[in-house]
């Protein structure tokens, strides 16, 4: 760890007083482990026991969530026999599937359409981003009493990750919620709602994976799909992707590191026998998840991509995307519950303008190739059928094009009423759609969805039973499901 790394306990000192034995203890147990400090809050979060740990065997799920909103008539509902200011540009092609036609932009899922199932209907009452948000990632139509747009508060709904980790017991000391490669970020900087653990309390927060920094103004699958909305392709050899560190300080060996952990142990007991400060049982879990990810060559390998199969890197893509996912992958593999991968930081779908050249060559192809690859890589593996995989966005888009004042391109703007979502695995039935549209994309036409049914799904693929509860910071008790999961998927 870098000396200069500072470590708060909080409550245990107070201004001019030193440092506690307590803090002490810990500080030099997270330096002993070596592992970078931008990760280590979240994994200490993640040490308490599960909430009423559910018995039915969890399955997995990878969460793609596509910030910015993905247009229903640019993807997978296309509109091809609406007048021109709805159906738009792009074309539709035939899947392997009779009857279901998607984007001709996206000709690899189209080949894999016995793989995968839409819900064509799912419906909510917001434009805003911000409550877009808070509402497609938690699962809960119904704005928290003092939701803000401009930042997360404690009073927020926690998210489907952050319920997640705590309600999923964790399997080889892993946390049982990721979330990667980055957090969602407005392009003012302020940091989008519904992300973390709200009610639940921040210690319920998902592990955010950072891996791609925060660089506003810049959207898409860099580096080799990168550009901005309005002045198309850019280039910026800053920004990078980098997985987390988990390795060892030089010289200093595993068994050493296992040593010293037996010793830690010791004093802790000795200890306990003058004083009750340093009983920290949760952070006996943070120790033993942190020396798991530095002992288990299998689990250290999932959180590194420089070792990954060149050929599998080509077939994902050498790019924000495909790296992402096949992280996801690798994580999903080592026993990791849930995965929420964002694909483009908030806006990257926004495509108020520009629309049909940024969706044709900067995201759509990235998207196809990386999901496709993903696709492949679970089914020959076994894994697809316990492997649920979801994508969806805060919303869809309006169904009449529009140009913006002093745009040149046109673009759709936000449209809560009517969105495609894309599902496949966990024993999802291929080639299915589930609800439709009206004759122009705008309001659900058939078995409208709500972000609840989808929440209902996903916490159905983990294997959480419905009678289970959460409590939230007051103790008060909440049922995790809000509705059915949807119907006719599987």
């Amino acid at each position: 760890m870098n000396r200069r790394t500072i470590i708060s306990c909080r409550g245990d000192a107070h201004p001019g007083h030193r440092v506690t034995r307590r803090c002490a203890i810990q500080a030099g147990a997270v330096g002993l482990l070596g592992l970078g400090s931008n990760h280590l809050a979240a994994l200490k979060a993640m040490a308490g026991p599960a909430l009423n740990p559910p018995t039915a065997r969890a399955k997995s799920v990878i969460y793609l969530f596509l910030s910015g909103g993905l247009a229903q008539h640019e993807s997978f509902d296309l509109k091809p026999g609406a007048r021109e200011e709805i159906r738009g540009e792009f074309r539709p092609i035939s899947t392997r599937t009779a009857g279901i036609e998607i984007c001709e932009h996206l000709p690899e899922l189209a080949r894999r359409s016995p793989k995968w199932a839409l819900v064509r209907s799912l419906t909510h009452p917001s434009n805003d981003h911000s409550a877009g948000h808070h509402i497609m990632l938690t699962g809960r139509t119904e704005l928290p009493v003092g939701f803000d747009a401009t930042k997360p508060k404690p009073s927020d709904w926690p998210s489907i990750a952050s319920l997640a980790s705590a309600l999923v017991p964790p399997r080889n000391n892993l946390p049982p919620a990721i979330v990667l490669p980055d957090k969602i970020v407005h392009n003012s900087g302020r940091v989008l709602p519904g992300q973390f653990g709200g009610l639940l309390g921040r210690q319920r927060d998902p592990w955010f994976l950072e891996m791609s920094p925060y660089h506003p103004q810049h959207y898409g699958a860099f580096p080799e799909f990168l550009f901005h909305h309005a002045k198309g392709r850019l280039t910026d050899d800053a920004l990078q992707f980098h997985a987390p560190e988990l390795s060892l300080p030089q010289g200093l060996t595993l068994q050493r590191v296992l040593d010293r952990v037996a010793l830690r142990k010791e004093i802790e007991r000795q200890s306990r026998a003058l004083t009750d400060v340093t009983g920290d049982e949760s952070f006996d879990k943070y120790r033993e998840t942190a020396v798991s990810l530095l002992s288990n060559s299998k689990v250290h390998d999932a959180f590194n991509l420089e070792g990954a199969d060149p050929k599998a890197l080509d077939r994902y893509g050498r790019n924000s995307f495909g790296w992402s996912l096949l992280m996801a992958r690798q994580l999903v593999e080592v026993g990791v519950s849930l995965v929420q991968v964002n694909l483009g930081n908030d806006e990257t779908w926004d495509t108020h303008e520009g629309a049909f050249p940024n969706l044709k060559n900067y995201l759509l192809p990235p998207l196809d190739r990386a999901l496709s690859a993903l696709l492949d890589d679970l089914d020959a593996s076994g894994q697809l059928d316990e492997t649920l995989i979801v994508m969806g966005s805060e919303f869809g888009r309006t169904p009449k094009i529009s140009t913006l004042p002093g745009s040149k391109l046109p673009g759709r703007d936000h449209w809560g009423a009517c969105q495609t979502v894309f599902l496949a695995g966990g024993g999802v039935r291929g080639g299915t759609v589930i609800g439709s549209s009206d004759s122009i994309g705008a309001y659900p036409n058939s078995d409208p969805q709500k972000p609840e049914n989808l929440a209902a799904t996903i916490y159905e693929a983990l294997g959480l039973p419905r009678s289970i509860t959460w409590n939230d910071t007051t103790g008060r008790p909440h049922f995790l499901y809000d509705a059915d999961p949807i119907k006719g998927l599987t």
